[in-house]
């Protein structure tokens, strides 16, 4: 599915951006802006509404399009918000990871408490054996 960004200015300059979904609104609402700003500075504001491709040399369109293929290249917020989501991803598996360790490690201490018990009452059993049968 596609989407269509529109945006048009005070000064009725406009600029359009089809995306697919998954592109994020704010990153092409600000592509958008920046190639408007610029434009509109290049190129002289008598030849907007007469002017086409052939007579309007505003180059930096290409520039800005290869920039903003990647979003998160290209806008900040976006890269940082990326950023966040792999840390917490990260963060999650590791959580997980050490949670499963104290389980890991309750066990082995319930064990050894129950190992510690079993040698306590094995030295007891072997005490009581060895007190009814001295060698004299």
């Amino acid at each position: 599915m596609y989407l269509c960004h529109v945006y048009v200015r005070n000064d009725s300059l406009s600029a359009v951006v089809i995306a697919d979904s998954e592109y994020p609104q704010r990153v092409a609402f600000t592509l958008l802006d920046k190639v408007l700003e610029e434009f509109s500075r290049q190129v002289d504001s008598i030849d907007w509404p007469s002017g086409n491709p052939e007579t309007i040399n505003y180059k930096a369109l290409d520039i800005h399009l290869a920039k903003y293929q990647n979003p998160r290249e290209a806008d900040a917020m976006t890269k940082v918000q990326a950023e966040l989501d792999e840390t917490k991803i990260i963060l999650h598996s590791t959580m997980e990871s050490l949670l499963e360790r104290g389980e890991k490690l309750d066990d082995l201490v319930q064990k050894s408490e129950h190992l510690g018990n079993q040698s306590k009452a094995f030295y007891k059993t072997a005490r009581k054996q060895n007190s009814c049968c001295e060698v004299m």
